[in-house]
């Protein structure tokens, strides 16, 4: 199967042109960004002025949540509101459960959003046996409720999204797919084969997920799986659930990025436990990194592709030290620029030295190695952090490992018995050093590029390493400067992402030179990774970006839950609005938190209610008690 036209030169997957009112999405038009409104619909005014903050902010498509009949009829009041007054934005009714708000909204606005899963199909967290005869009978009930919207929408020329969540699979998907990636793309496929049948196509698509390793897949397999079908609908992107601050932007960078690598996405939405007119910025500048991306050099074709782009397998390598095999990937530093390295270099990396006690500190996030160049370090450091020197400043007191270009690698000199870095570029891949490589059990690669598209050629030397048989560990290096500490969050992310999430990398260095704090670059490292789910160092949140649905202050709810319980590494929290957003899109978090009612919160633990209706102001203490319970809590040292 293959999802894009090249893995080795960048082309964007041509979609046909879905006009939403005045703008066009897919074709050669610009990737859209759109986000949604967090107000209550039924508030006109406060639903026109956070629209126009939106806009004014950069955003191309308002998303208005409508969850009952009421809600859709108000719509034409906002509209009406925001043309007075001189918008002519678009307006996307986002749609759960109801199909007669649906029919409504779709003679108001511009363009309609259906999740399958809530739509017209059954989701009740039930294991069913479906034969085919009754699943064929499911698919007739689906398509009686599904037409009218479809025949409203050609009449009144308005656009559909067809948006899949992972987590908010129906039970019949379920019980034929599971729980995958495959269940999401033959979900938003029943419902597009019944527009098709309608001769209806203005329709975009998307499958969303918190988890991007989910994400990614599912994306790919839907864009396979319309090139098989010779279709070329529109896709907008999405992380769903990211959350806040850091956390948020790489997550979807790491989701969204990679997949505007392999040129795909024609509309983007960062989702952040946010305002939303905070979101648009972070979509600009995650599309920023992207510019200009077409006209990079020239990377040889990949003849043979050995890559797992459907399903997620690491790539095999040797074990070398704690690098490579079995491992986790590792976290090189940088401090090759400083003018002097101390020992207080070291707590911006995770290692905090006592000087009462005369020890060191290692914390969940602390750097493995740091690539020190010339540099003396001329105390004790921690003896979980190895120190990487540049070969010629090594060989004068062989403390550490060496770092060798590769005429340094191939003079057989004198090397560590341990541990060897090699720096190397995709035009350094030679037979020689294949060769050597082969029969080296020390040697460590650091890739590096300067290639405008350097995902592709650093992937590029991942299969050709593949094809060869060459199994030695590599760290994904990549190198930026004079970036903002937000912009290189959304372009290592993006770059490092793309590569871990096929499965590629034993470790990642991101030397960054005037770009933020060393602090700032290795809790980012630790980030992409923990995003792409291939380390994980911390508690991870899986937060609704909010709408008009949600029954809680979310930003200041989950500051409240981050407070007591960011210190349970590896446990995944839900925090969800509203039951809409609920079990279904927080499908792999161990625990649940999720408005029910005004001042009502449910627990669960995974997808089972736990208790019910808990009065908000004792939810917190509730959920610390739940996770207790269940042996997942450690006290906060």
């Amino acid at each position: 199967m293959k999802y894009c036209k090249s893995l080795s030169k960048y082309t964007r997957f041509k979609t046909r042109v879905v006009k939403v009112g005045n703008l066009g999405i897919g074709g050669d038009n610009p990737i859209a960004i759109q986000s949604m409104t967090v107000t209550d619909t039924m508030d006109t005014i406060a639903t026109v002025e956070e629209s126009i903050r939106m806009i004014e902010a950069g955003c191309e498509l308002v998303r208005i949540t409508t969850p009952s009949k009421k809600e859709a009829e108000n719509l034409q009041n906002i509209k009406d509101e925001l043309r007075k007054r001189g918008y002519n934005t678009p307006i996307v009714a986002d749609i759960h459960f109801t199909p007669n708000a649906a029919e409504i909204a779709a003679r108001i606005v511009e363009k309609v959003r259906i999740n399958p899963g809530n739509y017209a199909d059954k989701k009740k967290f039930e294991e069913l046996e479906y034969t085919d005869e009754s699943y064929i009978a499911e698919l007739e009930r689906i398509k009686e409720k599904f037409t009218p919207l479809v025949r409203i929408c050609k009449e009144y020329g308005t656009a559909m999204r067809i948006g899949t969540n992972h987590g908010s699979l129906s039970d019949r998907i379920l019980s034929r797919y599971g729980d995958t990636p495959k269940g999401m793309v033959e979900s938003a496929m029943e419902f597009l084969r019944i527009c098709q049948d309608e001769d209806y196509h203005d329709i975009v698509l998307s499958m969303k997920a918190s988890n991007t390793r989910v994400m990614v897949q599912a994306y790919r397999l839907l864009v396979a799986e319309m090139i098989k079908e010779r279709m070329d609908y529109p896709l907008h992107l999405g992380v769903t659930e990211a959350g806040e601050g850091e956390d948020g932007r790489i997550k979807s960078a790491v989701g969204i990025g990679t997949l505007l690598a392999d040129g795909i996405g024609d509309t983007i939405r960062v989702s952040l436990t946010e305002a939303p007119e905070y979101e648009v910025p972070v979509a600009q500048d995650l599309l920023k990194h992207f510019e200009g991306i077409e006209e990079h050099d020239s990377i040889e074709k990949i003849s043979k592709n050995p890559l797992h782009s459907f399903d997620y397998k690491r790539r095999e390598t040797n074990e070398v030290l704690n690098i490579g095999g079995g491992n986790v990937p590792i976290v090189m530093a940088d401090f090759c620029l400083k003018d002097k390295i101390f020992p207080a270099s070291f707590f911006a990396l995770g290692s905090n030295y006592s000087v009462p006690l005369d020890k060191w500190h290692i914390t969940d996030t602390a750097a493995d190695y740091v690539f020190v160049g010339n540099h003396d370090v001329d105390f004790e450091v921690p003896g979980t952090l190895g120190i990487i020197y540049n070969y010629n400043k090594w060989q004068e007191h062989k403390k550490g490992y060496p770092f060798l270009t590769v005429s340094e690698y191939l003079e057989e000199l004198d090397f560590s018995d341990k541990l060897n870095v090699v720096y190397v570029c995709l035009s350094d891949l030679n037979e020689k050093l294949l060769a050597r490589l082969k029969t080296d059990a020390t040697a460590v690669l650091l890739i590096d590029t300067y290639n405008r598209n350097g995902v592709s050629e650093q992937r590029r030397m991942f299969t050709k390493l593949m094809n060869e048989g060459v199994k030695t560990p590599v760290v994904i290096g990549r190198a930026y400067g004079n970036l903002s500490e937000e912009q290189l969050q959304l372009s290592a992310s993006s770059d490092f992402g793309a590569l871990l999430l096929d499965g590629l990398g034993d470790g990642i260095f991101i030397a960054a030179e005037n770009c933020g704090s060393d602090q700032s670059v290795n809790s980012l490292a630790f980030g992409i990774l923990q995003a792409s789910r291939t380390r994980i160092s911390k508690t991870e949140y899986i937060s609704c970006p909010s709408c008009g649905r949600t029954l809680f202050d979310l930003q200041e709810t989950t500051a409240k839950i981050r407070k007591v319980t960011d210190h349970l590494k590896g446990v995944k929290i839900g925090i969800m609005g509203c039951i809409v957003n609920g079990p279904g899109e927080m499908a792999d978090a161990d625990y649940g938190y999720v408005g029910t009612g005004p001042g009502k919160i449910t627990l669960y633990k995974e997808q089972t209610v736990v208790e019910k209706n808990i009065p908000e102001a004792e939810a917190v203490t509730a959920l610390i008690n739940l996770i207790k319970e269940h042996g997942d809590w450690v006290e906060e040292n």
